[in-house]
């Protein structure tokens, strides 16, 4: 220890103050312990809030209403003069993050959660020194790893916040390009893409793997593709970005092929969106017993432990999915663990939602993954174009898809594409915690008109008694 630093103690240490931290350290309050939270952010809320989840979400509404009020027309409303201040756009974003983010902060002080700004390095299995804002060492009986992680930089692209981009800079709206090339066709970059499409940019989306989403279902692809392509937004797959280079306002950009062809592009500016990495290289983990995986995820088990047995990690530092909703349930369960409380990270599935237009929402088992595990199975799959409510909603694009097991008819997952299934989804995880059965689908009652009608369809569809959908060879039954 250096002369004159502060040296404290706690029961408990987190460190990261997104959704997997806060929400380990709020529950560990609530059990009893004393918490310290450490941050080298100057605000609670972590990656997602201030420069992922909800900023793009804010975004993404607001630039759908615009669509939308420009598309009105079709319902007999009449709109002239719609214009974007993407200034006023990126103050009504800023004032939801700060929102937010106070109150992380209220409800941390009536927790009696000490928060330290600053950057937290292990210099061993029950010691962290501070530097920073929090200068000084602290030891701790127990500490919660929740880093999170960080966009990933190609090689040879260098990111200068302005002509080449993360998603942190695309989210500051400070100019609209009048052509973006995004390069990584995932979730960030389809969501930031349609975000510029909308604002007027001619958005050209270049993909190394042969489908957009990689990953994900090809039939809920296909559906998200033909709706970008129907927006102006060109894309190209199996390509990948050979080279950029700079020249004045503009950056010239070679794409290579898989078949081999060539070609070159300008654009205003490019986005570079083709991954995340664990934030685990600057913790001074070598000061422990903690153990890496080949990528630099922690290694935990179900408790969220690590082979050090004081030390636990949660959220984006343990691996895919990397997702805030899987981060918050982990902290959770490491903060129960912690107190004694018989607790594990034993979820059946992690739900995933894409935001695009239309929205992709999935869980549990798609079919290929359920053949591949010997089940034989039964599949349900309802259009929205046959469901009042997306006909009232001017949004008929897509489809659920219920896939059960055929002997017990056990619903294994759930594939949606399509308005709203983000919210429609969760119906489908509690349907597959529980280990519901086509029939608890089918004979629940939705309200009608609703969109949630469409999950109850498709597991009529699978039972071979749908209404909404015809089926001939139901006549001789």
């Amino acid at each position: 220890m250096v002369m004159g630093e502060i040296e404290r103690e706690t029961q408990v240490v987190v460190i990261g103050a997104g959704p997997g931290g806060y929400a380990a350290a709020f529950r560990a309050a609530d059990l009893g312990r004393e918490v310290t939270l450490i941050d080298s952010a100057p605000a609670l809320g972590g990656e997602c809030l201030h420069q992922g989840c909800i900023p793009s979400k804010a975004l993404l509404t607001a630039t759908h209403l615009q669509e939308q009020i420009s598309a009105a027309q079709t319902m007999g409303i009449r709109v002239d003069g719609v214009s974007i201040d993407p200034a006023a756009m990126n103050q009504w974003k800023d004032g939801i993050l700060v929102q937010l983010a106070k109150g992380l902060e209220q409800l941390a002080a009536r927790r009696s959660i000490e928060i330290i700004h600053g950057h937290a390095i292990f210099t061993g299995s029950r010691r962290l020194r501070i530097s920073d804002g929090g200068a000084g060492t602290l030891s701790f009986e127990q500490a919660i790893i929740a880093t999170g992680s960080r966009p990933i930089h190609l090689p040879g692209i260098e990111i200068d916040g302005e002509r080449i981009m993360t998603s942190r800079e695309a989210l500051q709206l400070r100019t609209i390009p009048e052509r973006l090339l995004v390069i990584g066709g995932g979730y960030i970059g389809l969501e930031l893409g349609s975000i510029y499409a909308r604002l007027g940019s001619q958005v050209i989306v270049v993909e190394l793997t042969e489908q957009l989403l990689p990953g994900i279902d090809r039939d809920l692809v296909q559906v998200v593709q033909q709706a970008l392509r129907k927006h102006g937004v060109e894309i190209h797959l199996r390509t990948k970005v050979a080279g950029l280079q700079h020249q004045g306002q503009h950056v010239t950009v070679s794409l290579a092929q898989e078949s081999g062809s060539t070609a070159a592009l300008e654009v205003d500016h490019v986005l570079v969106a083709v991954g995340r990495r664990p934030n685990t290289d600057e913790l001074g983990l070598e000061q422990t017993r903690v153990k890496l995986d080949a990528r630099g995820f922690i290694q935990v088990d179900t408790q969220r432990r690590t082979v050090d047995a004081r030390i636990y990690a949660v959220g984006d530092v343990t691996g895919e999915p990397m997702l805030a909703h899987k981060a918050a349930r982990e902290g959770k369960v490491a903060a129960e663990v912690i107190a004694g409380e018989p607790a594990a990270f034993d979820n059946v599935t992690v739900p995933a939602v894409v935001f695009t237009d239309p929205e992709i929402a999935l869980c549990g088992l798609s079919e290929v993954q359920a053949r591949a595990a010997g089940y034989t199975v039964k599949v349900g799959k309802f259009p929205f174009r046959a469901l009042g409510r997306a006909l009232t909603l001017n949004a008929t694009e897509g489809f659920v898809k219920v896939i059960a097991d055929a002997e017990r008819e056990v619903v294994l997952g759930v594939r949606m594409v399509g308005p709203n299934v983000s919210d429609l989804i969760s119906e489908a995880v509690l349907a597959i915690e529980m280990g519901a059965q086509l029939e608890d689908l089918a004979a629940s009652i939705h309200p009608h008109p609703t969109l949630s009608e469409a999950l109850a369809e498709a597991a009529e569809v699978a039972l071979e008694r749908a209404i909404h959908i015809y089926h001939p060879r139901l006549k001789t039954r």
